[in-house]
């Protein structure tokens, strides 16, 4: 199936799970990411992002039944394929859930779902949550058999990992840099030309987001730690406000 690229503003999601960290780093009550969300949505983000990861690291449950009955934004719940998550989900109905994988002694999630190799389980996995209307999306490596994978068992939506082209720029290595980012650029096409919604998204930053930003066919980047780290320094709203004005600026130039 051949589409038109598509047109209009390229959202952002912004991640709030490290506005947890920093909190439960003290077992305090604040910084409260629920705050951190409603500042977000005031700087301009079309969405929020939240991670209930196994072990309950940052983001808690609590967390996301306050995050669902004070957002006006959409909430993405980022979780693992696991029944304890889609009990969870299935309870709060999220707009949109994003299905990610998962290991308890990674400091980050550290590469995409292998979708491949567990077509089956993932399709029965998401067929509930896509019947109680959440938007499905599967976070996976810009390859061809994961997309496909991806299409197979139903998921409306593939976010693409951008982890390995910000880790080579910020490393120096523009040569792998650009070879990563040349694959994003013909997944996020061929994704797109089989009918799937593409988003993107991990360790993006000023200095790497207008390049992925200016992909046609992306919808939707999803960004948290950089823009956490960032208000440190400028605030939150501050730093958003230059994270749209960059993604802006690659969708127009």
């Amino acid at each position: 199936m051949s589409l038109s690229r598509p047109l209009g503003r390229l959202r952002l999601g912004v991640n709030i799970d490290h506005v947890a960290t920093v909190r439960n780093a003290r077992g305090s009550a604040y910084p409260d990411p629920v705050r951190a969300a409603k500042l977000a949505e005031e700087a301009g983000a079309e969405g929020i992002t939240a991670h209930l990861r196994e072990d309950r690291r940052h983001i808690s449950d609590h967390d996301i039944e306050r995050l669902m009955e004070t957002l006006t934004l959409p909430l993405n719940f980022e979780m693992a394929a696991t029944d304890e998550m889609q009990k969870i989900a299935l309870r709060h109905r999220p707009h949109a859930v994003c299905i990610v994988p998962e290991r308890r002694e990674e400091r980050t999630t550290e590469g995409g779902l292998e979708v491949a190799r567990e077509e089956n389980r993932l399709a029965h996995f998401i067929a509930p949550l896509r019947e109680a209307g959440c938007r499905v999306s599967i976070f996976i490596a810009a390859d061809r058999r994961q997309i496909e994978a991806a299409q197979r068992i139903g998921a409306p939506v593939v976010e693409l990992h951008t982890g390995a082209y910000c880790d080579a720029h910020a490393e120096g290595d523009f040569e792998a840099r650009d070879r990563e980012l040349e694959r994003l650029r013909e997944m996020s096409a061929f994704a797109h030309s089989i009918g799937l919604e593409v988003h993107a998204g991990h360790g993006l930053t000023y200095d790497t987001v207008k390049p992925i930003a200016a992909f046609p066919e992306v919808m939707e980047l999803n960004i948290g730690h950089f823009l956490i780290g960032e208000a440190i320094f400028r605030g939150l709203v501050p730093a958003i406000h230059e994270m749209r004005r960059l993604m802006d600026e690659a969708r127009e130039g």
